[in-house]
C-alpha cells in the first residue's frame, strides 16, 4: 500500500481561484489526491512522487492492472479496472478506495446480465471508461462483437451492484468510446476511434450521437492523426479520460501515437472542443504534455505506453488528477491544474518546418 501521508494537504488559495480565467464546471472534489508542481519544474503535466500506483499482481489472478475509469462515489472513489488476467485475456473488474490511490479491487469480473435479465457472455473486455449521466453510472469498454473482432461496449448501474450490458454501440472495429457526462439537446454523445482487427496502424477520432444509448448516428469527424500536428501523433490517435467541462470548452486529454523501429510509444495530449458542438476542435496540443520516461512506463508487457482513460477535476481549485495506464502493466497519475493546461494550449502552434 502506498504511503498517503506524503500528499500535500488541500490548500485553497482564494486569490489564485479568483484570478482564474478559466473554470471547471463540475463539483468540487476536495480529497482528490495533489501535489504541488516540482520546484523549478515547468512541466504541463507532472507525476505523482508514488507512482506507480499499480503494479502488475494487484490481486492473485492478474498480469496487469491499468487503462482503467474511476469517479468520486459516496466520499470516497469507485472505478472499473482493466485486468489483465494470468492467461492474458482482460476483463473488467470493480475497485473501491477512499484516497483514489490505494484501491481494493474484486478478485472476480463484473457479473453483467444483459437487459432481459441473462448472463453476459463477455469474451473479453478492456480500456474501460466511467461516467455518470444524469443519475446513472455508464462503462464504455472495448468489448468482442460475438467474436467478430473489437467495438464499443456499454453497460448501466445506479448502484454498482447490479450491471445492465446495453447493446454494443457500434460494428466492428472500434475502440476508446468515451461517453460526455451530459446530453445535448436530449442526446448522449460519444467519442470514439475506428480502426480494424489488428494492432490498428491508423486512426482518428470521431463523434457519435444517440437519443437513448442504443442506436448511434450523426457521426462527425473531429481530429486526425497526422505530422503536421507533431510526430508524437503522427500514426494514431484515440479519446483518454472522460471531457471536463468548462466555461471555455470541452477540455480532453487523448492518446497520441508515433511509430519508430523499435515499436510504437504512446504519448498524452490534451484538446478543447465546442460546449455545444464538441466535433468542433478549438485548440490542440502540438506537443505532448507527458511521454513516456520512467522505468514503469518504459518497461512492461508493451513498453512506453502512457495511455489516459480517466481524470479527477476539482471545480474549486482548477486541480487536475489524470490516471494512465503505464507499459500495459501498471498505473500511474499525472497532475495539472485548468490554469497550466489552458496556458499551454493558447500557446500552441506548429512547427513551420514539421509535414
Amino acid at each position: 500500500m502506498l504511503n498517503a501521508g506524503t500528499l500535500e494537504e488541500t490548500k485553497i488559495d482564494m486569490a489564485e481561484i479568483e484570478a482564474r480565467s478559466t473554470e471547471i464546471i463540475g463539483p468540487s472534489v476536495p480529497n482528490m489526491p495533489w501535489q504541488d508542481r516540482p520546484t523549478g519544474s515547468s512541466d504541463v503535466m507532472w507525476r505523482f512522487d508514488q507512482n506507480p500506483i499499480m503494479g502488475p499482481r494487484e490481486i492473485p489472478c492478474a498480469l496487469g492492472v491499468y487503462n482503467s475509469g474511476l469517479l468520486p462515489y459516496e466520499g470516497g472513489f469507485i472505478g472499473v479496472f482493466r485486468v489483465d488476467h494470468m492467461d492474458t485475456v482482460p476483463f473488467l473488474h470493480l475497485g473501491y478506495s477512499k484516497d483514489a490511490i490505494n484501491w481494493d479491487i474484486e478478485h472476480e469480473p463484473i457479473p453483467f446480465v444483459r437487459e432481459d435479465g441473462t448472463p453476459s457472455i463477455i469474451q473479453w473486455a478492456y480500456d474501460p471508461r466511467l461516467v455518470e449521466i444524469e443519475g446513472v453510472y455508464y462503462i464504455s469498454w472495448c468489448n468482442s462483437l460475438d467474436g467478430h473482432g473489437p467495438t464499443i461496449g456499454l453497460a448501466a448501474t445506479t448502484d454498482f451492484k447490479n450491471f445492465t450490458q446495453l447493446e454494443n454501440a457500434f460494428l466492428p472495429f472500434n475502440r476508446n468510446g468515451v461517453l460526455f457526462p451530459k446530453k445535448f439537446d436530449g442526446r448522449f454523445a460519444m467519442f470514439s476511434r475506428p480502426s480494424d482487427n489488428g494492432h490498428t496502424p491508423f486512426g482518428d477520432i470521431f463523434l457519435s450521437y444517440s437519443p437513448d444509448m442504443k442506436y448511434w448516428g450523426e457521426h462527425r469527424w473531429v481530429m486526425g492523426a497526422d505530422f503536421k500536428h507533431g510526430w508524437w501523433q503522427g500514426v494514431k490517435i484515440g479519446a483518454g479520460s472522460i471531457p471536463i467541462e468548462t466555461t471555455e470548452g470541452w477540455l480532453s486529454f487523448y492518446h497520441g501515437v508515433t511509430s519508430t523501429c523499435n515499436g510504437n510509444i504512446y504519448s498524452v495530449g490534451a484538446s478543447l472542443h465546442d460546449l455545444n458542438d464538441p466535433s468542433i476542435v478549438l485548440k490542440r496540443s502540438y506537443t505532448a504534455l507527458l511521454a513516456p520516461e520512467k522505468d514503469y512506463e518504459v518497461s512492461g508487457r508493451v513498453p512506453n505506453v502512457i495511455f489516459p482513460c480517466a481524470a479527477l477535476a476539482d471545480a474549486e481549485t482548477g486541480r487536475i488528477a489524470v490516471y494512465y495506464g503505464a507499459a500495459d502493466t501498471h498505473m500511474g497519475i499525472a497532475f495539472t491544474t485548468i490554469d497550466t493546461v489552458m496556458e499551454f494550449l493558447n500557446n500552441e502552434k506548429p512547427r513551420e518546418h514539421c509535414s
